[in-house]
């Protein structure tokens, strides 16, 4: 055991802890995964084991994520206020191999997320959210496969920063639709972008409460959620938000208003995209009282718009992300079940990593399978509830 003290001001409250917490005699005084909530009992937990130690034996690679972090901050010369506020984070970046790139931390995109939209400060929010946004969109446009798989894995089991998770898929999802099958220019691209990564902005707390609520909403809780766009509109103003698109996408995300993309301003597209997005999104994601629903449901959701026609948005979406797209958990025709890495020639045709054999036992290594070859089609998918098995996100945006 080699214990390692932490200070107690780099925990995050509200949040898993992303190593096992120990005190200074070596006792357990925390799981990984454990969420302390508040700083009383952050300060039992202090009083109990002295201070707050880490065993890097037992979990040196999230602990040296941590500390990579604030050497990186230190070099930068960041001032002692953002070093202070700097929290741990449960990802570890690892190398893509055969392009030698850092995969993103997504764990640590997921935190700085919830952290940016939960208290939004009119002082430094725009400088925040652009790096934000614009990290998001550099992963977008550069690796859209990976960037799909991580969120849509992530948004398939992610309660606690349910609403983070959320708007960072829509925003994603919407800027690679309207690339790749719109071909929408780039200023509204970061419009919409901007958009759906901040429509939810004046109910985060409450849409991560929500997630894990099993009661029924309180009539409260009814109007907050009802009159949202409007005051994550008025939000975004006082934070000095002033451009129109923008405004006017997050204002309209919720309105009914089906019929052809021609017919409406480019405002009310990127409204209707955002929300086709926004319904595909939220049934993949799981609440304390329902599994998340196989990603064919929220494909149909998303496909027929109020009226049970034929969604202009929706088809465009299901087009590009194709009727498995990445993330999403398949069975094939061997009896194998795989998790999609990156879309195939065509929307059926996914690319594919074994996870189980046909005994349903663990692979070990994922296996590569290309299902446009017949002893791998694609047979249906597999709810991410009967995957028993514990999957690196990192090994798997390896191999897209």
């Amino acid at each position: 055991m080699n214990l390692v003290s932490l200070n107690i001001e780099s925990i995050q409250l509200g949040h898993p802890l992303p190593f096992v917490l120990r005190g200074a005699d070596g006792a357990l005084l925390a799981q990984k995964g454990y969420v302390i909530r508040t700083r009383e009992e952050l300060a039992k937990m202090v009083g109990r084991g002295r201070e707050l130690c880490v065993d890097t034996d037992e979990s040196g690679g999230s602990h040296r994520a941590y500390l990579a972090q604030l050497q990186r901050m230190l070099i930068a010369d960041t001032n002692l206020g953002e070093i202070a506020a700097m929290k741990m984070t449960a990802g570890e970046q690892a190398a893509a191999g055969r392009a030698g790139k850092t995969l993103p931390d997504w764990p640590e995109l997921q935190l700085r997320a919830t952290q940016l939209l939960r208290s939004p400060s009119p002082n430094d929010f725009g400088g925040r959210f652009q790096a934000l946004h614009d990290e998001l969109a550099r992963h977008c446009a550069q690796t859209p496969d990976a960037t799909l798989l991580a969120l849509i894995y992530l948004s398939a089991q992610e309660t606690r920063l349910y609403s983070a998770t959320h708007s960072m898929l829509v925003s994603c999802v919407c800027m690679v639709v309207a690339r790749e099958m719109l071909s929408w220019p780039s200023g509204r691209l970061q419009q919409l972008g901007h958009a759906a990564l901040s429509m939810n902005i004046a109910m985060t707390e409450l849409q991560d409460q929500l997630a894990q609520q099993t009661h029924p909403l309180t009539s409260v809780q009814i109007a907050a959620v009802e009159d949202h766009a409007a005051r994550s509109e008025a939000l975004l103003r006082h934070l000095g938000v002033a451009d129109p698109m923008w405004l006017e996408a997050v204002r309209c995300h919720h309105h009914r208003s089906p019929g052809p993309l021609a017919k409406k301003t480019e405002a009310q597209q990127m409204a209707r995209l955002l929300q086709r997005a926004d319904i595909f999104g939220a049934r993949l994601a799981p609440r304390a009282a329902r599994w998340p629903m196989p990603v064919t449901a929220a494909m149909q959701a998303s496909y027929y718009d109020e009226d049970h026609q034929v969604d202009e948005a929706g088809v465009a979406l299901v087009k590009t992300l194709g009727v498995y797209p990445p993330g999403a958990f398949v069975r094939l025709a061997s009896q194998e079940v795989g998790v999609v890495i990156r879309r195939g020639t065509t929307a059926t045709t996914p690319r594919v990593a074994v996870v189980t054999n046909r005994e349903g036992m663990p692979t070990g290594e994922p296996i590569p399978r290309d299902t446009g070859m017949p002893p791998w089609k694609v047979t249906g998918v597999v709810a991410f509830k009967d995957v028993r098995v514990k999957l690196s996100l990192d090994r798997l945006l390896q191999l897209v």
